[in-house]
């Protein structure tokens, strides 16, 4: 072997070893940086083309477990769906309570409250005379109207959240998109000129997860170096280029604001290439955020709806079965009606009473409701009385008043079924959670809620007694509403069932409370989850200080013997050289 040779083959060895510290020393100066997998450079040998073999080396690559990467990408993606649920049904839970808490929630009001007006409403029954009673019984309402109003306030405040953080979201996927092409391009390049990728594979993977994290993808990594990112459900997002989501958010959010992938609506869809991808977007935080606003939430709203036309249809038809004591001079329904309009009641007896202040009829009239057709018929018929007078007003609500500043009026006859129908009497007005409010009368004046009921002695007239300060027939059947079990439908999947006001506002805040102590469950099982898988690559493709000192503590001996050889060739040659002269 010529000293040349022997250089030569020293000289790489030499490379070699330098190349392998590096790479050593670049392994533990990343130890603990994010998304860093252990790099390591092969060696091979190099034929000298004299019968002598050198060492180099061959490539610089990190050892991953692909299918273990593939696995760890979709753990990302359920964790982010898992992460979002949690997060916003713990938010759900806190706004309406719970069963049996003792925190000013809405919800833990919203149980109490209902108790608290079954408690005042017996007073009430007791004593149906009592102006403070009566107080007692409108302020508890109100109250407790607002409490579901502000409940349901909280579930579309939720949603509307949730239509901001799916616009974030998506900028974020957009984002994350962007930086994986920019990085395809730079690997394909390096790898096509032989360089050393590693480091931007890395990258490339933790954006490949960060994506992950907001949606469910599907990805492929081809000969050139190129990944390939696509849908769960087979869209394209990234290939030699970027395929973006595009959404807007709805500039405002409430009950009446909706999805439709059919038709036009309070929600847009998102949007890939032209193509609304809304209900193919599955996974990660975005699926996430996209059933939340369209599923839970709603059914949330659907079940708080349920529990206020409840209350509200039970608690106006007592209402209107009966009386204020004294009467008010006026009465004007809630249901919108035109004069043409068909009767809603077609059965029965409709009394109408013009009274004093004591109770003394100064008129009654009974209207068989079967000879009548119209709502004009109704109105005719009482326009027929000398102390009372009967219109539609302009806003095409019934209106029936008596003549006499000093007069009342007062309904009677088939249970208040007349008065029901069109809300002369109604307590509550609205047409679910979002809206329930007091009537605006009884609310200013808590002397127009209604204790008890007209006389249903046939033949009355003027100067008979038709209404008792003491008759509380109204105020009972009130008191009684709150233990009585009521007909709840099926709403936002709580099944129907007979129960209680308060047993099924206990029912819709346990409802709230399973879903999130659920989705917490699944959270923590995920995380864990996640973790070890974590934990598992890391072991395999991460970096151990340990093994990466030991390995620079060989190749510098390995350097060092490397350099002696170098040094004894010098020798060598320098002796040769001076034989020469």
């Amino acid at each position: 072997m010529s000293l040349r040779v022997a250089g030569s083959i020293a000289s790489a060895a030499l490379r070699t070893s330098e190349v392998g510290m590096a790479v050593a020393s670049s392994n533990v100066a990343n130890a603990d940086t994010a998304g860093y997998t252990k790099k390591t450079a092969s060696v091979g040998t190099r034929d000298t083309a004299i019968g002598f073999s050198s060492v180099d080396t061959t490539s610089i690559s990190s050892t991953i477990d692909q299918f273990l990467l593939k696995t760890l990408v979709g753990a990302q993606s359920d964790l982010g769906a898992a992460t979002t649920r949690n997060d916003y049904l713990d938010q759900l839970q806190s706004s309406l309570g719970s069963v049996s808490s003792d925190d000013d929630s809405n919800g833990s009001d919203l149980g109490s409250m209902i108790d608290s007006l079954a408690d005042v409403a017996a007073t009430l029954a007791t004593s149906p005379e009592s102006e403070s009673a009566k107080a007692a019984v409108v302020q508890n309402v109100s109250d407790l109207a607002e409490s579901l109003r502000s409940a349901s306030s909280s579930v579309q405040s939720l949603r509307g959240q949730a239509d901001e953080d799916i616009a974030s979201t998506v900028d974020s996927v957009n984002e994350s998109l962007n930086t994986l092409d920019d990085l395809n391009e730079r690997i394909v390049k390096g790898k096509a000129l032989g360089q050393n990728t590693g480091d931007l594979e890395d990258q490339r993977n933790e954006a490949l997860k960060g994506l992950a994290e907001n949606l469910d993808v599907t990805y492929q990594v081809d000969s050139s170096g190129m990944m390939r990112i696509s849908t769960s459900s087979g869209k394209t997002l990234l290939d030699s280029s970027v395929h973006e989501l595009s959404y807007t958010p709805a500039s405002s959010v409430s009950a009446s604001t909706t999805y439709s992938a059919t038709g036009t609506s309070g929600f847009q869809g998102i949007m890939i290439d032209g193509v609304d991808m809304t209900n193919s977007l599955k996974g990660g935080s975005l699926g996430a955020l996209v059933t939340l606003r369209d599923t839970d939430l709603p059914a949330q709203q659907a079940r708080l709806d349920e529990l206020a036309t409840t209350l509200m249809d039970s608690l106006n038809a007592i209402q209107n079965s009966g009386t204020a004591n004294p009467q008010p001079q006026s009465l004007t329904g809630t249901t919108s009606v035109t004069a043409s309009d068909a009767l809603a009641v077609t059965s029965g007896t409709l009394r109408v009473a013009v009274t004093d202040q004591s109770g003394t009829a100064a008129e009654v009239l009974d209207i068989d409701l079967s000879t009548m057709s119209t709502v004009q018929d109704v109105v005719d018929a009482i326009n027929t009385m000398s102390n009372a007078t009967a219109s539609i007003s302009a806003d095409g609500k019934l209106v029936i008043s008596a003549n006499g500043s000093s007069q009342g009026i007062a309904l009677g006859g088939g249970d208040g079924a007349f008065s029901t129908a069109y809300g002369m009497n109604d307590l509550l007005t609205g047409t679910g959670a979002s809206d329930l409010k007091i009537s605006s009368a009884i609310g200013a004046n808590s002397a127009l809620l209604a204790t008890g009921a007209l006389a249903t002695t046939s033949g009355l007239t003027a100067g008979d007694t038709v209404l008792t300060s003491g008759e509380g027939s109204v105020a009972s059947a009130l008191s009684a509403a709150f233990s009585a079990s009521r007909s709840f439908d099926t709403a936002g999947g709580l099944s129907g069932r007979s129960t209680t006001f308060a047993g099924y506002a206990g029912a819709v805040i346990q409802g709230a409370a399973t879903l999130a102590d659920k989705a917490q469950t699944a959270y923590d099982s995920q995380n864990t989850y996640t973790s070890s898988l974590e934990t598992s690559f890391s072991s395999q493709s991460g970096v151990n200080v340990d093994e990466e000192t030991a390995t620079i503590s060989n190749l510098q001996s390995a350097y060092e013997a490397a350099a002696s050889v170098m040094q004894a060739l010098q020798e060598m040659f320098d002796a040769a050289l001076n034989m020469v002269q």
